[in-house]
């Protein structure tokens, strides 16, 4: 070990949920993982509340065996933005599941959301909010709609299943993980009157902590169960988005990252409260009190997924030229929001090579659209560009990024979201969040953009087709020219 302590982050994800043991020094001790199963039928996605736990514990178990069982100094945790459902805070039972876990992307509750949008609470339109259909909030007022029968029930985020097992009490939620749900970013507060007049009185939220504040310590049960120390402090923990973030060292303003997965998720920071006209853009309140604005795309890697199974390297190279705006289902939410866009193709595509290119090219381009949306808003965007998430474990991937985005790409040595967590446990007692992670993270690879930039032809078409579908506005078509914000 070449750190004094040992610090835990778990992060749950779609798939499966993942632990990190971690140093002071950021070396990795141990980790461990578990899959996650859920049920997808059609604007339907579900999971099982109780399979997080158990998950959540043999990744644990992995993770601190994999290290040698060493005393842990504290555990934060990471969970899916807008997954949520309803509890019951039973004795010995905190968070007992009374639903099954409605998921980030479950899109039900369509009459709540048009509720919600036409008759927003102010403190979200001065934070530049406009809740969107799959956020929290709406399936929260749909839950309450369909399960009357239990009046004690409270509403619950992905991560407050896990914390409040780990601490043995009801624990209260962060405000990176109530963002969605409803929670005034700049007071750190719920809204109550107005959420009260949506549907939702108080009585059924979690109160709400800043992330990285402490919610409790790790019970003994608890310890037995997942080999953490007991006592250990349990810290309040941010969105996988977030944490992702923090994984990436990307804390101070005018740096931007991307996680490329199934979607891509673009975060940055600022240090004052950014607003966008449109809504497609939002902030997280960071733990050091700066502003994470950023947006998730349903643009990414699921269409390879969908049509190809998964990467082809062998399909990598080539192709025809062709180029796909990469949408795996119905509707686009960032860096514009329209819910009947669908994936399409410019060009020819004649083989499964052109069709795989086209793709990747897509997936490239659309983050690049995400830094022209950004950097249009007047939020500066400088220097080097970090990515992590599935694509960034291909190098060509990465090589394609850069050219594409004509910038420098950054990969971290850990990238993971249970990595993040570990350093935000560490913060408290290692100088404060950008202090510990300066500390904690290690080198990054690099790849080096190209001059001019050999997909500036296809964006050009892209950007143009999407202009003329009146998906982007003028504005956006104009800053999004090749060399226009460079």
């Amino acid at each position: 070990m070449t750190g004094r302590h040992v610090w835990a982050g778990v992060d749950l994800g779609t798939q499966s949920v993942r632990a990190v043991l971690a140093d002071d020094d950021g070396t990795v001790l141990g980790r461990g993982s578990a899959t996650l199963t859920g049920t997808r039928d059609g604007e339907r996605h579900e999971q099982d509340p109780e399979s997080w736990w158990r998950a959540a514990v043999a990744a644990l178990r992995r993770a601190t065996a994999d290290a040698g069982r060493p005393p842990v100094a504290g555990v934060a945790c990471c969970g899916t933005s807008g997954t949520i459902l309803l509890v019951e805070d039973a004795p010995g039972d905190p968070a007992r599941p009374l639903t099954p876990g409605l998921m980030y992307d479950d899109a039900r509750a369509v009459a709540e959301a048009a509720r919600v949008a036409a008759a927003p609470a102010p403190a979200w339109a001065e934070a530049g909010l406009r809740p969107q259909r799959t956020w929290a909030l709406p399936k929260a007022l749909w839950l309450l709609r369909h399960h009357r029968d239990h009046p004690r029930a409270r509403i619950a985020h992905q991560v407050d299943v896990i914390t409040s097992r780990l601490t043995g009490h009801p624990a209260a939620t962060d405000t990176s993980n109530a963002l969605k749900t409803g929670a005034d970013p700049v007071s750190g507060t719920w809204p109550l009157a107005d959420l009260a007049r949506l549907g939702l009185p108080a009585d059924r939220l979690p109160p709400l902590v800043r992330p990285g504040d402490t919610l409790g310590q790790v019970s003994p049960a608890a310890a037995e169960a997942t080999g953490l120390t007991s006592g250990a402090p349990v810290v309040a923990g941010m969105t996988d988005g977030c944490a992702a973030q923090i994984a990436a060292g990307v804390l101070e303003p005018g740096r931007w990252s991307f996680v490329a997965g199934t979607t891509t998720v673009l975060k940055g920071v600022a240090d004052t409260l950014p607003t966008d006209p449109t809504g497609a853009l939002y902030s997280h309140r960071s733990p050091d009190r700066r502003w994470w604005p950023g947006g998730a795309s349903s643009a990414g890697a699921g269409l390879l997924t969908r049509e190809f199974g998964g990467p082809r390297p062998e399909l990598e190279s080539g192709g025809s030229g062709a180029v796909t705006y990469p949408l795996s289902g119905l509707g686009e939410r960032f860096p514009f929001q329209r819910a009947d866009a669908r994936a399409f193709t410019l060009g020819t595509v004649a083989s499964d090579r052109d069709r795989y290119t086209a793709i990747l090219r897509g997936v490239v381009l659309a983050a690049r659209l995400s830094l022209d949306h950004v950097a249009r808003l007047g939020l500066p965007v400088e220097g080097a560009v970090t990515v992590t998430g599935g694509a960034s474990r291909s190098d060509h991937w990465m090589r394609l990024h850069a050219a594409g985005l004509r910038r420098e790409i950054r990969v971290p040595a850990e990238a993971e979201g249970a990595f993040g967590m570990a350093v935000l446990a560490a913060a408290s007692a290692n100088g404060g969040l950008v202090t510990a992670a300066r500390r904690m993270l290690g080198p990054a690879r690099t790849f080096a953009p190209e001059h001019p930039g050999p997909l500036d032809e296809a964006y050009a078409r892209l950007v143009g087709e999407l202009a003329a579908r009146g998906w982007i506005d003028a504005g956006l078509a104009a800053a999004a020219a090749p060399g226009g914000d460079r």
